[in-house]
């Protein structure tokens, strides 16, 4: 069975940081593009990351540049995402994502979910004092 899994959500301070990891199984990550989505109550899922297959291509939402860092090794079948400096602006339900794709950049396709084939079952983030 095909599926990802991500770990390291939680409880943090305003200021603190958090990383967050998606592994991969049933499946190698080697051809896949990886984006993370967030979603907070009541407000729809929305593109915080993205990588390509080989790591050479990464884009972040404007609310996250300079805080966020997206990582892989696919070595390990596994994606991170580094994040630093939360704010409670940051709290919500955080998925990884995996879509079939060359080594090229995958450009704004990236930032559209329905573009992913896996999704994981999402991580909470929570930032407050």
């Amino acid at each position: 069975q095909s599926r990802l899994v991500e770990s390291g959500g939680g409880l943090v301070q305003p200021g603190g940081s958090l990383r967050l990891s998606c592994v991969a199984s049933g499946f190698s990550l080697d051809h896949y593009a990886i984006g993370w989505f967030r979603q907070a109550p009541g407000k729809e899922r929305e593109g915080v990351s993205s990588i390509n297959s080989r790591g050479g291509s990464i884009n972040y939402a404007d609310s996250v540049k300079g805080r966020f860092t997206i990582s892989r090794d696919n070595a390990k079948n596994t994606a991170y995402l580094q994040m630093n400096s939360l704010k409670p602006e940051d709290t919500a339900v955080y998925y990884c994502a995996a879509g079939l794709s060359g080594p090229a950049a995958i450009g704004p396709v990236g930032w559209d979910p329905s573009w992913y084939d896996y999704w994981g079952q999402g991580t909470q983030v929570a930032v407050s004092s």
